[in-house]
């Protein structure tokens, strides 16, 4: 069995992967959450290869936060194949810092493309830090262009919205800053969706993060059916913790 490959340069993070049965649905295509998790991951091993792990970055009192996020994709990929995945930074846009993906098969086809904001947090007080705060390394810029769309505002209108029922946040749901993992909120946006909808793949996703959803908080869950797509939004206490966007 070949050694799976990775590769660091000066602005990118290279590294193949295996697709398991875990993230795939029942027709053994990925899932949404399955290609945000990866999203998740290889911004951490991106830095992590550069001995920025979370670790030295809490002591740096210099955190990210995902803030939007934009999918496309042109083939979805299946269960056991092998992902060549790259990651680049590609500068700032007003308050947020962005990083782009993608991942081919092993024929070089591009499977999928991935842009992300990401904003910039002091984790001792919570605050929103300027781009231009942070120290660790200097920011670079992806050298080639993405094709995928650019991560946007989802508004979901109250009228026309069904009531799609309460989800309660499980001890399952956290990650290690004690909120819902990023990736998460992709299956709780499919177990919402039509039946007819939730056995399709989507040619584009997006999704917003507004507020921090806890252990023990209700998500008050709404839709919005339009033509080929289907916006879902959860409400917290304190105001809406996620809006999605799904195209087909």
């Amino acid at each position: 069995m070949d050694s799976f490959k990775s590769k660091l340069t000066e602005n990118s993070y290279f590294r193949q992967e295996e697709l398991t049965f875990a993230d795939c649905d029942r027709n053994k295509n990925a899932r949404i959450s399955a290609l945000l998790r990866k999203a998740a991951n290889y911004a951490g091993y991106d830095y992590d290869a550069r001995g920025l792990t979370h670790e030295k970055l809490l002591e740096m009192r210099e955190a990210f936060l995902l803030s939007r996020l934009a999918v496309k994709i042109r083939r979805c990929p299946r269960a056991r194949e092998v992902l060549d995945i790259t990651t680049w930074e590609n500068g700032v846009k007003g308050a947020h810092m962005q990083r782009v993906y993608e991942m081919a098969d092993q024929e070089g086809r591009l499977c999928a493309s991935i842009r992300s904001d990401w904003i910039l947090v002091d984790p001792v007080t919570r605050k929103i830090l300027r781009p231009g705060s942070f120290t660790a390394k200097p920011l670079t810029v992806c050298p080639k262009e993405i094709d995928c769309p650019e991560p946007r505002k989802i508004v979901l209108p109250r009228e026309g919205a069904e009531e799609l029922g309460v989800r309660r946040i499980r001890w399952s749901d956290l990650d290690g800053n004690g909120h819902v993992y990023s990736a998460n909120y992709g299956d709780i946006v499919w177990d919402c969706l039509p039946e007819d909808l939730q056995e399709r793949i989507p040619r584009e996703f997006y999704i917003n993060y507004s507020k921090e959803a806890t252990l023990g908080e209700d998500l008050r869950l709404l839709g919005l059916r339009g033509g080929e797509t289907y916006r879902v939004e959860g409400l917290g206490p304190e105001g809406a913790c996620f809006t999605a966007l799904c195209v087909f």
